[in-house]
């Protein structure tokens, strides 16, 4: 799916967030290989709060706080 039709799920970002579920469940719970699905779960949660401000709540993404870290940690590592 694209990023917009992400944004429009219910709740918005969710199809990101389950398929790092299924990633992580078929490589035995090894983040490192499902590092694209946290980035493009991260790329939707922050379109997410470009679009509905920081305060906006979605049950997919980590409040704007927690995500605005884990980009930096990422952009840093």
């Amino acid at each position: 799916m694209s990023l917009e039709q992400d944004l429009k799920s219910d709740p918005p970002c969710h199809p990101r967030a389950c398929a790092i579920q299924s990633c992580l469940t078929k490589n035995g719970f090894n983040q490192e290989k499902c590092t694209q699905f946290v980035d493009a779960l991260y790329d939707c949660c922050q379109a997410f709060y470009q679009r509905n401000g920081e305060n906006a709540v979605t049950a997919s993404c980590p409040k704007f706080s927690l995500l605005r870290l884990k980009l930096e940690q990422r952009k840093n590592a």
